[in-house]
């Protein structure tokens, strides 16, 4: 296909015509169609639907370490759970506490305990301090960048690249500015750009001298075990090479099972040093008596193990391929030779970053739902909702069905060819 911007203003307004009267076509179907967010769909639910029947009166609630799980206490997990855990986040079972069903519960409340109590080697709390800044990677989760919007905590955009963060930028503000306190991090199968950290950007992380004692890495490893096409990608062991160098107390990382087992009743946990988890567990000990251990029992009965997990994830894997394989065919399809958008080609995780021409992402998201397709809101992938060239989109192909995901990808080219060709009118005026 030719490239847009070489067609000439007549050419460009026949196409923009044929276009739109695409576009109504799509609009008389009436779809209601959603890619918004990372959900997994009822045949991914329904693949650890065993679970519900490990829990009989027959071999009741007790654990095999002899916990009672109807009971109140064992405040960081049972012992068969964090073994488990333990093994997926790759640290020691005394470095992992396990919570409830939510990681991003977990990282919130870790965020308000540093600002009201500070961490491990605080000299005080956060918020006693002038100004809290964290570096956001993005295109980046936008639900981390909502827990620093909630607290007042300043955001600093930091670009993303094939390899992770840009370290430069990274090591700039870690190493020289004291208001820096933390970082976001999604490593493995970044959302939404599906990016693995390269084991350089690792090493670099590993290498940080923070102007602020108490900086810390949100290590959010989401995606660890969550490959679909090809070999899984291996991420460098952050946590290692940072005990090698005395910084294990830099880190808290952070995983869970809502996209293995259920999404609304998996286990989430945390993890770090010692010191961090000793910590951590003494002010637990006045939010909670502890969290549910009839859901822990029942992934260890249903799981056994990390590699129950892993095998697990293979029906997974069965069903997401063949939904990004289809996505990434019909952009190819609509898409190639016009250079009005480039998009991720990710092998595990839960989306696909699409890139427009500048300008043309709300416009894009805008055109598709008045047409029926629920799209993550354009910009959600920067701090303050803020994509200061309006030009990223999260794809989320997971939810709907095959047939429901190349109706809504063949109507978001549409809309990227529809936003593209009044942009080059526009400027062309």
């Amino acid at each position: 296909m030719e490239p847009m911007r070489q067609m000439g203003t007549a050419k460009l307004e026949r196409l923009l015509a044929e276009l739109r009267k695409e576009y109504e076509d799509f609009q008389s179907q009436k779809l209601t169609l959603d890619m918004s967010r990372g959900k997994p769909n009822s045949d991914q639910l329904d693949l650890a639907a065993g679970m519900l029947d490990t829990l009989s009166s027959a071999r009741g609630a007790f654990s095999d370490s002899g916990i009672d799980c109807r009971n109140y206490g064992s405040l960081t997990g049972i012992p068969e759970a964090k073994k488990m855990m333990a093994e997926m986040l790759g640290v020691e079972e005394d470095e992992v506490i396990i919570g409830g069903n939510s990681s991003l519960n977990l990282m919130f409340d870790t965020v308000s305990r540093a600002l009201n109590l500070g961490v491990y080697g605080s000299d005080k709390p956060w918020c006693k301090e002038p100004e809290i800044k964290f570096l956001c990677p993005a295109p980046g989760y936008d639900r981390h960048f909502a827990i620093c919007q909630h607290f007042g905590i300043k955001m600093i955009t930091i670009p993303m690249g094939p390899e992770g963060p840009d370290m430069d930028l990274v090591e700039d503000y870690v190493n020289n500015d004291p208001a820096v306190k933390g970082i976001w991090c999604v490593p493995k199968y970044s959302n939404p750009t599906g990016v693995t950290y390269s084991k350089r950007t690792v090493e670099r992380f590993s290498r940080l001298c923070p102007a602020a004692r108490d900086f810390r890495i949100f290590w959010d490893n989401a995606y660890c075990i969550h490959s679909f096409k090809g070999e899984d990608e291996q991420l460098t062991d952050l946590f290692h090479l940072l005990k090698q160098r005395g910084k294990e107390n830099m880190i808290f990382i952070f995983g869970s099972t809502s996209k293995i087992s259920f999404a609304g009743a998996g286990l989430a946990a945390m993890a770090g040093s010692r010191a961090n988890m000793r910590l951590t567990e003494q002010q637990l000990s006045i939010q909670t008596i502890g969290y549910d251990k009839i859901c822990q029992l029942m992934h260890v009965r249903y799981f056994g193990s990390f590699q129950g997990m892993k095998e697990h994830m293979k029906k997974h894997a069965a069903i997401l391929a063949p939904k990004f394989a289809a996505v990434e065919e019909i952009l190819s399809r609509e898409l190639d030779g016009l250079e009005i958008a480039t998009w991720t080609d990710p092998t595990g995780g839960y989306f696909i970053s699409l890139d427009t021409l500048e300008n043309c992402a709300k416009r894009t998201v805008q055109l598709c739902a008045e047409a029926g397709v629920k799209l993550t809101g354009a910009g959600a992938t920067f701090p303050y909702g803020i994509d200061p060239y309006d030009r990223n989109i999260r794809i989320a192909p997971s939810y709907p069905s095959v047939e429901e995901l190349r109706k809504a990808t063949e109507l978001l080219c549409l809309c990227v060819k529809i936003a593209s060709a009044e942009y080059y009118l526009t400027i062309s005026i």
